[in-house]
């Protein structure tokens, strides 16, 4: 693609986080692929400044009164963006949803389906909101719509040892001289002494679920009895789970578990709506079945009347199984889809749009996915490209990097010592231009051939959980296994569904975090502040709660937080900077104390690396140590864990795990977010558990990883129902000859050699 044949997006001077006044021209309607390590730079560069600018240029075209009511976007700092189109940013942020959103109605699929059924069902019900779970004509009126209904735990109810004085109804709502309480005590039903194990049929019966509208007098009040578990169910029995407070949630969680609805079977719908079909399959079965097998049923229905209509659904659900998703079914909750299956649900949406010349800007889609499906996701985005729109992507899979029409390498390194453009080019220059990414193109981990002996094995036998078909396995205590396969194998529900019911003592550390509040950050989150606070207060001879952002030493106008959060109802909050504290946090007394010439809001500044290096106080320096192994020497000790991609927040965890001895880890997909180079450190850091006595399983795609494993469990062959079995297990050196494994083939072919 030639730059001049459609121009490019020229950036001059941007100064965004790290970014030391980057310049550079992105040639348009081209694949430009942003590389270099962990915190080198890039996101700032693509999204905090091309994407952040574009958004907020198109948010100006609108009419003031309009913009009130808009996300705010600030203007990037950078001394000029030229040339950029409107963005459309593909990220990883999970899809969420209540209940009520599944794979179906994110894709629009749900809408299309539903439309078929009103034209061809038999029998023929007319509108196609007769067919929808979310319509009152359509939705079971059991459950309504959700497909579950609630059941109630009664041990969480009644303590049937103790009697109503004593407190029986457990409920926080029913405790003693509680207004519900006063009404089981003035219906003049029960003897208040008496142990409810003690009851009657009858008094049972009254207690639990009589609801014949009679009124109970409470002080002045005529209110009507209900048995409690009516009550319950009536109340907070009734409502969706996902809508409730979180101090409801709690409540709501003890008392109730789901359970699937016995009216539809779980099906969402009433019985007229499943009663209509369409050769022999109702809108319930379609919505059930696996991607992969939907596609060629609607591609195998004649009806020209709906001929369109049949070649849009079928071409959105090809396009879901060509970016490695056949495996799923349109009636999945997209709450429950990781951060990788988001993105390329999110992408499904654009790739039959017919709009040109936009920039879609991509972070990481390779995530998730085994090298096999990779090759097709470079596909789609050729095709978008083709569309002729620019694709800007930010990866570190060499595949996905080798399709770049332009390679932006940022760095050298990360954080402070990062923010350049080390390389600017084609891929072939990239590979000779001796940066850190370059380099590491052109060499691949040594598969391992020396591998440790186990000391024991955990055993899963007979492991059905969703696909898995009757596996038992056999992994090695001691040594680190890679569990591999293509996506929708069976990983996870072998090894985080069914290996820590065989075993509790397993660690399982993933990619959630208890975000916390606003204030949570990688200082409070690792327990370093309260050390931080102990080392000024010490060195200023005043109370350490001065140096807490939560104390009466915090700025009064932002209360320590250091920006100011406006609230825009159902929108993005707006953030600005504190003008009183200038972002510092702190109030001007607080500020004006300091340790080795650095004041509580340096600290706050500080990347973990500079850290280590200010930091001689042993307690403080333990932790930044184990932060800096797990590859997070660029976060700032004040970053947000809201800001934390997914692998951040996973190896945020695993620092706190760094010098225990003997546990069993599960890590899934570690590597995601990591820079080659950052695969390496995290590899050594792997064998350095192990060497300690740890049992490490790691799920993962990555090939230098399974390389460097001393075992391996290879799930498939494919997914979805096609997965499920175990195709390999053994050392990696005879994964390469497994005839029937993926990841084998994919080991020789990018040219792993045993060594």
């Amino acid at each position: 693609m030639s730059d001049t044949l459609y121009g490019s997006i020229e950036i001059r001077g941007a100064r965004e986080n790290n970014l030391k006044n980057v310049s550079l021209d992105i040639p348009k309607r081209a694949i430009t692929v942003f590389t270099g390590v962990s915190g080198s730079g890039k996101s700032s560069l693509v999204f905090g400044t091309i994407a952040a600018e574009s958004q907020r240029l198109i948010n100006e075209t609108y009419p003031a009164f309009v913009q009130q009511f808009m996300p705010h976007y600030g203007q990037p700092d950078a001394d000029s963006l030229q040339n950029i189109s409107a963005a459309i940013i593909v990220d990883q942020q999970r899809l969420g949803g209540n209940s009520r959103s599944t794979v179906a109605t994110v894709t629009d699929a749900a809408q299309m389906l539903r439309v078929l059924f009103s034209r061809l069902g038999q029998p023929h019900l007319g509108s196609p909101n007769l067919y929808s779970y979310n319509d009152p004509r359509g939705m079971c009126p059991e459950c309504e719509g959700i497909g579950q209904v609630a059941a109630m735990d009664m041990d969480a109810v009644v303590d049937e040892s103790k009697s109503l004085n004593e407190g029986a109804l457990l409920p926080k709502d029913y405790a003693v001289d509680t207004w519900y309480w006063e009404i089981y005590k003035n219906s003049g039903l029960f003897d208040m002494d008496k142990p409810i194990r003690q009851y009657t049929r009858e008094e049972r019966e009254n207690l639990f679920n009589l609801d014949d509208g009679r009124k109970i007098k409470v002080g002045k009040i005529g209110l009507t009895y209900e048995g409690i578990v009516v009550k319950l169910k009536k109340g907070l029995g009734s409502k969706d789970p996902e809508g409730l407070q979180p101090h409801v949630r709690v409540e709501y969680d003890r008392i109730f578990t789901r359970k699937t609805c016995p009216a539809c079977a779980g099906a969402r719908l009433n019985a007229a709506a499943l009663s209509s079909r369409i050769e022999g399959k109702s809108i319930a079965d379609c919505s059930a079945m696996q991607v992969s097998d939907l596609a060629p049923f609607i591609r195998s229905i004649e009806a020209a009347s709906v001929g369109p209509m049949l070649d849009a659904l079928a071409a959105r659900l090809e396009n879901l199984i060509t970016i490695g998703l056949g495996y799923l079914s349109l009636d999945r909750e997209s709450s429950t889809l990781s951060g990788g299956e988001s993105q390329r649900v999110k992408m499904v949406r654009h790739l039959g749009s017919s709009l040109t010349d936009i920039t879609y800007v991509f972070d990481e889609p390779s995530v998730g996915l085994h090298p096999h499906d990779v090759g097709r996701l470079a596909g789609l985005m050729q095709q978008l490209r083709d569309k002729g729109n620019t694709v800007l992507i930010v990866e570190h899979k060499p595949d996905m990097i080798a399709i770049a029409d332009h390679v932006v390498d940022m760095g050298p390194f990360a954080g402070s010592k990062g923010g350049e453009v080390v390389y600017q080019g084609d891929y072939a220059g990239l590979l000779t231009s001796g940066t850190l990414t370059g380099n590491h193109m052109r060499k691949y981990q040594p598969i391992k051939e020396t591998v440790r002996k186990p000391d024991g094995a955990l055993e899963i036998r007979n492991a059905i959980l969703n696909n898995l078909r009757d596996v038992t396995v056999s992994i090695p205590r001691g040594v680190l296994t890679a569990v591999t396969g293509v996506a929708g194998s069976g990983k996870s529900s072998l090894i985080q569904g069914c290996l820590p019911k065989a075993y509790a003592e397993t660690v399982i550390i993933d990619q959630n975090l208890n975000r916390g509040s606003r204030r949570s950050n990688t200082a409070t989150y690792t327990g370093i502040l309260d050390h931080v606070r102990k080392a000024f207060a010490k060195a200023n001879t005043v109370e350490a709660s001065l140096f807490s952002a939560n104390s009466k030493g915090a700025c009064p106008d932002c209360n320590g937080l250091g920006v100011i959060y406006t609230d825009l109802a159902h929108l993005d909050p707006m953030v600005t900077t504190c003008e009183t504290c200038e972002g510092k946090r702190f109030t001007e007394e607080v500020l004006a104390y300091d340790l080795r010439g650095k004041s509580i809001s340096d600290v706050y500044e500080f990347a973990v690396t500079d850290a280590c290096a200010f930091f001689s106080e042993p307690a403080i320096a333990k932790i930044l140590k184990g932060l800096e192994d797990v590859g997070l020497g660029y976060l700032t000790l004040g970053q947000p864990l809201s800001t934390l991609s997914g692998g951040e927040r996973q190896r945020l965890k695993l620092a706190a795990e760094l010098g225990k001895k003997g546990n069993i880890y599960v890590l899934d997909e570690p590597t995601t977010g990591l820079h080659m180079n950052d695969v390496d450190t995290l590899i050594g850091l792997f064998d350095r558990l192990v060497d300690q006595g740890s049992t490490v399983i790691v799920i993962e795609h990555n090939l230098d990883v399974i390389s460097r494993a001393d075992w391996v469990i290879d799930l498939g062959p494919g997914a979805g129902h096609d997965g499920g079995a175990v195709v390999f297990e053994g050392v990696p050196a005879d994964l390469v000859h497994a005839a029937h494994s993926l990841t084998g083939r994919h080991l020789v072919e990018r040219g792993h050699k045993s060594g």
